[in-house]
């Protein structure tokens, strides 16, 4: 099994929940949280003053699949959240040793 923690642009979010839903994705866990990356936050203008905003609003999505789905679902999630600008986020995939769904006690690939 994989974990997929991606970082993506949050208007980008519902493109890419519809996509992931399209591929066989059954489930996933949405965070809204701020970082940087590349970009190192950027500059805004309110009421007349100019002030940095260091961090910038991102979309985390936390995504449990089998080892077979891992890769398609990274490449589903880079095609749907890509804008082509900078900014537009990151895609972690890391081993995941167990899995158990709460309700029914099932483990693994069946609790996912």
């Amino acid at each position: 099994m994989k974990l997929i923690i991606a970082a993506i642009k949050p208007f980008k979010l519902e493109e890419v929940r519809e996509a992931l839903t399209a591929v066989g994705v059954r489930g996933m866990m949405v965070t809204e949280v701020k970082g940087f990356g590349t970009q190192s936050g950027h500059t805004e203008i309110y009421r007349g003053a100019e002030y940095a905003v260091n961090f910038v609003p991102k979309a985390k999505i936390e995504i449990a699949v089998p080892d077979g789905l891992a890769e398609t679902v990274v490449d589903t999630i880079r095609r749907a959240a890509r804008t082509d600008k900078i900014g537009d986020g990151k895609i972690f995939v890391l081993d995941l040793e167990h899995a158990v769904r709460v309700r029914t006690g099932e483990t693994d690939d069946d609790a996912l």
